[in-house]
């Protein structure tokens, strides 16, 4: 049986990761790492960032960054690129679930930031990196949607409408790149047991849990996986799509 580091081999390669200072990034990271990229470890906590990158070793780099500020993007890019030269691979991972709460309840705030950060700061990473992947004639762009962004989850409607554009951005986008060797596509997972879950109420869990066929949680590595091969040369013919990684809740 082949190891991680035989299949989907992304040695020589350069992948940015956002959000990468925990939960999913964070195992995002170490899988494309143990496959053989450099990783940027991007996270606007800078502390957690350098923790995460100090544990794989020489082959990552840890980064300062707030997705949402275009010009904290474009300055990130640059400190990637005087430490790699070369980017191939970026994964949209950061994202902010909100408040459980209904609509009534949510506020102008609440609407603005799930906006900035889940929406406006993929569009703020797509934006800075094409042109280098268009120069280079290749690239792999992974955008972690949601099933809510699909289905909608109610009491969570600034993170659901903002998983759904993130979906609708990487179709957009997927075929805009279709001829240039840059394939983009999006992962939608359903509830993964990390910290974010702390976010939400018992209720709010609940309710999405119980409607997964296979009766469980993901685990951010069975998200990874997924990311690993939309990530590599051989997702060669895919682009434009939206991975379920649900347990069977989401079947289209």
């Amino acid at each position: 049986m082949l190891g991680v580091a035989e299949m989907f081999d992304l040695h020589d390669q350069t992948a940015i990761v956002t959000g990468a200072g925990q939960g999913i990034g964070e195992v995002i990271a170490r899988r494309l790492a143990q496959a053989g990229s450099r990783v940027a470890v991007a996270d606007l906590n800078y502390e957690r960032a350098g923790a995460v990158a100090e544990s794989i070793g020489r082959a990552a780099f840890a980064v300062q960054v707030d997705v949402a500020d275009a010009h904290s993007v474009e300055r990130a890019l640059q400190d990637i690129f005087h430490w790699a030269g070369h980017v191939e691979i970026l994964v949209n991972n950061a994202g902010y679930a909100g408040r459980a709460a209904p609509i009534s309840e949510q506020t102008d705030e609440d609407w603005q930031k799930a906006i900035a950060i889940n929406l406006t700061g993929v569009f703020n990473w797509c934006r800075a990196i094409v042109p280098h992947m268009q120069g280079r004639r290749y690239g792999r762009i992974v955008n972690i949607a949601s099933i809510a962004g699909k289905e909608g989850n109610p009491r969570m409607i600034p993170y659901s409408a903002t998983k759904a554009g993130v979906i609708a951005l990487t179709k957009s986008l997927g075929k805009e790149l279709a001829t240039e060797g840059i394939c983009v596509n999006s992962v939608a997972p359903a509830v993964v047991q990390t910290k974010m879950l702390e976010q939400l109420t018992p209720q709010q869990v609940s309710y999405m849990t119980d409607k997964i066929p296979m009766g469980r949680t993901c685990t951010p590595e069975e998200v990874a996986a997924v990311v690993h091969f939309l990530s590599s040369r051989d997702c060669s013919f895919v682009t434009g799509q939206c991975y379920d990684v649900s347990g069977g809740r989401a079947t289209y």
